[in-house]
């Protein structure tokens, strides 16, 4: 199993980040087919062979994502593809 874990910085306020989080989550799902739920500030998500979380704060935007065998092959990939996506919805 490979684990994918991002902080990215930002100064949005709390409505623009959260809008912010879920454009992240919305890409996740359409490439990997997740289901997303908000649970507070933290946006979980998940399907077989991957789960994790965006958890909000002020002023960071923490992702935690966990693969399954198969898409572990893939986390390098993953990994920057979501990173390029957090630094372009929340550092504008």
């Amino acid at each position: 199993m490979a684990d994918i874990n991002l902080i990215q910085e930002h100064k949005l306020a709390p409505q623009q980040a959260r809008e912010a989080a879920q454009q992240v989550a919305d890409k996740l799902a359409e490439q990997f087919e997740l289901d997303c739920r908000w649970d507070g500030d933290v946006l979980r998500f998940e399907r077989s062979g991957v789960n994790g979380s965006l958890t909000l704060r002020p002023n960071q935007a923490q992702l935690q994502i966990a693969l399954g065998f198969l898409f572990s092959a893939f986390s390098a990939q993953i990994e920057a593809k979501v990173a390029a996506k957090m630094r372009q919805v929340f550092v504008p």
